[in-house]
């Protein structure tokens, strides 16, 4: 079933609370994903010549200190690097690139919330996903949002037919997965496409053709994020918008604990149609 949420800000008043703001939306799809939750959001950048990656660690006594964390939470790590290799072996990386950070764990996505201190952070937008697993195993790695490109990510509510085909494509291409899930390929799809020179709208509109099955896809990059549903849309989306954020979840019920939700314009996004919003440019629709 799984639950999506994402949050844009257009004021700094939202940026400042987008965490909590995230959080409360994430715990509201508890129930419709109990097993994991995460959640990637876009914040400062890093600084020039360095990456931002984010990183996983199983045990609970890891030294961070001794690695130059920059951020610690909970069982993850935001570390600066100016050679992204330069990581040791037994981390496993989440993410990388200039603005994203993205953290993610089994178990129930309200301990999630409180585990990770998400009502801290601060970031311009993001995107959280809470998982109810029907193609992979419960664990860490299997949890969305998937990262398969710099500040490129992804949460997926739906399922994939032909995943295991693409994945084996992609990988003579070059797209490296950590884990079986249906939407790290989706993800590692998008990644390739704009490997090629696609824009983002354009990749979104190939996935209508090369990606067999049904979903709602919620894409980040580091200017904003965008939303897919595929021709028959069976999956649930709603989108709303005020003059001080755009937000997206898989039912009205999350985007109603937002300030200013009784005043927003909300609808459904339509089938095979884009929908993006970057803090360069209004919103826009690409058929």
């Amino acid at each position: 079933m799984c639950g999506i949420v994402g949050l844009f800000a257009k004021t700094g008043e939202v940026q400042e609370r987008l965490g909590e703001r995230l959080g409360a939306m994430l715990a509201t799809m508890a129930d419709r994903g109990p097993d994991s939750a995460g959640l990637a959001v876009y914040r400062e950048p890093a600084p020039a010549g360095m990456t931002k990656l984010t990183v996983f660690s199983p045990d609970p006594d890891e030294d961070w200190a001794a690695l130059g964390a920059h951020d610690v939470r909970a069982s993850h790590a935001v570390l600066l690097r100016a050679d992204a290799a330069d990581v040791p072996a037994h981390l496993r990386v989440v993410s990388a690139g200039e603005r994203i950070e993205l953290y993610k764990e089994a178990g129930d996505p309200r301990a999630f919330v409180e585990r990770f201190d998400l009502a801290s952070m601060q970031g311009t937008h993001g995107l959280g996903h809470t998982r109810m697993a029907t193609e992979s195993r419960v664990t860490t790695e299997g949890a969305h949002p998937f990262s398969t490109g710099l500040d490129l990510c992804l949460v997926h509510n739906g399922s994939l037919s032909n995943h295991n085909a693409l994945r084996r494509e992609l990988r003579r291409e070059g797209i490296a997965f950590q884990t079986d899930n249906d939407t790290e390929v989706a993800a590692g799809y998008l990644t390739w496409r704009l490997r090629e020179g696609d824009t983002l709208e354009q990749a979104l509109t190939a996935c209508l053709d090369d990606l067999d099955g049904f979903y709602t896809f919620l894409v980040g990059t580091a200017g904003g994020f965008a939303v897919l549903r595929d021709p028959i849309a069976c999956k649930p989306a709603v989108l709303a918008e005020t003059d001080d954020w755009v937000a997206m979840a898989s039912e009205y019920r999350a985007i109603a604990v937002l300030p200013g939700a009784e005043d927003a314009a909300v609808w459904e996004p339509e089938p095979a149609r884009v929908y993006a919003w970057e803090h360069a440019a209004g919103p826009a629709q690409v058929a």
